[in-house]
C-alpha cells in the first residue's frame, strides 16, 4: 500500500476522533486553551511553529473552593538545523489541596516532511518531577495519626515521554504519553498518594476557511487512563480578521467555557477563557478562570503564520 499524505490525513484523523470519543481517563493537569500549549501536552510539537515562541499560562480551577487547583505552565521552544529539529523547555507548577507538584521536561524533536506542506514530527521528552505533600492543610488531618502527618517533601520522580505529531497549513493531530514512568500522585478524594497509570493523549482539529476574514476551527483533545474515567474536550473557535480570537468548549461530564483572544502585536497574543461546571460541583464555586500569554520571535521578514491557531 502506497502511504501518502492524504492517507496519512484520513486515518490519524479518523482514529485519533474515535479514541477521543470512545474513552475517557484521569487526569494531569489541565487546561482550556491546550490549542495554543501544545508543547506541555506533547513534546514533538517542539519547533512546528518555524520560529521562537514562549507561553505563559495561568488556571484558577473551580473558584471560591478551598483548596481548589491552581496551575501555572511556561514553555519555550524553537526549531534548529534549517527546521528539520526542534529544542523546547516546558515547566508546570500544579498545587491541589495540600499538594504542590513542579515538573521540568527539555523537550527535543525530529521534523520529517511526507508532503509538498505536510511533515511528521516525532518528540522525545525528559526531565524530572516533585512532589511535595503537608498533610496539615488536608481535610482529614488528625493530631497524632502517623499516616497523616508524615509529609512528603521534595520527592523526586524522573519523567520520559514521547509523542507524535503530524500537521499542515489546516490541520494537525498527535498522540503522546507524558511519562512512561509510573509514580506516586496525590488523590484529593482519598486523601492519600496511589500509584498512577500511563497517561495518552489524543489530539486533533482543522482549520475552515469561510471566508478571507473569518476561519473556523473545531478541536478535540482526549486523556486516557486504562481504567480510570476522565474528560474529552471538545473546543470551536473563530479568527475574525487575523486578530480577534471567539469560541467555546466543552468538557465531557464537567464544564462549557468560553474563550476570546487577540493578537496585540504581531508577536504578541493573548487570550482567557471561563468554565462553568455542569456537574453538582457548581453550587460550591464561581467557576474557572484561565489566562494565557503567547510570545513569537518573528524575523522581519518571516511571514506570520496564519491561521494563528498551532
Amino acid at each position: 500500500m502506497k502511504i501518502t499524505p492524504k492517507f496519512i490525513k484520513r486515518y490519524i484523523l479518523t482514529g485519533l476522533l474515535f479514541t477521543a470519543f470512545a474513552v475517557t481517563a484521569q487526569q494531569d493537569p489541565q487546561y482550556t486553551q491546550y490549542m495554543y500549549n501544545t508543547l506541555t501536552v506533547n513534546p514533538a510539537y517542539t519547533g512546528t511553529v518555524g520560529h521562537l515562541e514562549g507561553i505563559l499560562q495561568h488556571r484558577s480551577q473551580w473558584v471560591g473552593l478551598d483548596g481548589a487547583p491552581t496551575t501555572q505552565a511556561f514553555s519555550i521552544h524553537s526549531p534548529i538545523a534549517n527546521e528539520r529539529m526542534g529544542l523546547g523547555l516546558s515547566v508546570v507548577n500544579d498545587k491541589l489541596g495540600p499538594s504542590q507538584e513542579f515538573f521540568a521536561n527539555a523537550n527535543f524533536a525530529y521534523i520529517i516532511p511526507v508532503g509538498y506542506d505536510a511533515n511528521l514530527s516525532f518528540g522525545l521528552k525528559a526531565g524530572v518531577r516533585v512532589m511535595d505533600i503537608d498533610w496539615s492543610k488536608g481535610i482529614y488531618y488528625q493530631d497524632g495519626d502517623p499516616l497523616l502527618n508524615t509529609n512528603i517533601n521534595n520527592k523526586l520522580t524522573p519523567t520520559i515521554g514521547a509523542g507524535i505529531y503530524y500537521y499542515t497549513d489546516k490541520m494537525y493531530a498527535g498522540i503522546s504519553v507524558p511519562s512512561f514512568i509510573r509514580s506516586d500522585y496525590y488523590d484529593d478524594v482519598q486523601e492519600s498518594t496511589v500509584s498512577d497509570r500511563l497517561h495518552y493523549y489524543i489530539m486533533g482539529g482543522y482549520v475552515f476557511d469561510l471566508s478571507d476574514n473569518l476561519k473556523f476551527k473545531p478541536a478535540v483533545l482526549g486523556k486516557v487512563v486504562s481504567g480510570a474515567p476522565v474528560t474529552v474536550d471538545l473546543s470551536a473557535n473563530f479568527l475574525v480578521y487575523e486578530r480577534l480570537t471567539l469560541g467555546a468548549s466543552y468538557r465531557w461530564d464537567d464544564s462549557v467555557s468560553a474563550l476570546a483572544g487577540f493578537q496585540i502585536t504581531r508577536g504578541v497574543f493573548a487570550g482567557y477563557s471561563y468554565d462553568y461546571t455542569v456537574t453538582n460541583l457548581n453550587k460550591y464555586n464561581n467557576g474557572t478562570h484561565e489566562v494565557i500569554l503567547r510570545f513569537e520571535l518573528l524575523p522581519p521578514n518571516q511571514r506570520v503564520k496564519s491561521p494563528r491557531f498551532f
